[in-house]
């Protein structure tokens, strides 16, 4: 199968060897994101509600120029450096998906590139053209 990598300037460019996605067939495999501002490379804030939503906004930003879009993932994995986050983390999604949820992992982690709070990555499946 061919592999096709995805780039969008509305999510921050990859800050090292590595594609904002990877298109395989109808999968999707999206590299993590953290809480930066795609216009300024920076950390949106320190507020975790904050983080977490433009973590949010850039995987949607991914989906999207991938040809899906959020709701299309099928298998979210979350790295949080406070577990204490977790209900936010719950709350935040909840703006993002509607229910069938996807499968999800969330992980308690030491630390994250840039001292970002949470990082996301995940899995879609693009639906069927048929």
């Amino acid at each position: 199968m061919n592999k096709a990598f995805i780039s969008t300037e509305k999510a921050p460019a990859a800050i090292g060897t590595y594609s904002q996605a990877v298109k395989v067939g109808t999968a999707v495999y999206l590299s993590g994101q953290i809480p930066l501002v795609p216009e300024t490379m920076e950390v949106i804030s320190e507020d975790f509600s904050e983080q977490t939503h433009q973590v949010f906004k850039n995987i949607t930003a991914v989906c999207e120029e991938a040809g899906g879009k959020i709701q299309d993932l099928v298998k979210v994995n979350i790295y949080l450096t406070d577990l204490s986050n977790f209900a936010v983390v719950n709350e935040v999604m909840s703006q993002y998906f509607k229910q069938p949820y996807p499968a999800r992992a969330a992980v308690g982690v030491r630390a994250l590139p840039k001292g970002v709070q949470v990082e996301i990555d995940g899995i879609m499946e693009l639906p069927s053209t048929n």
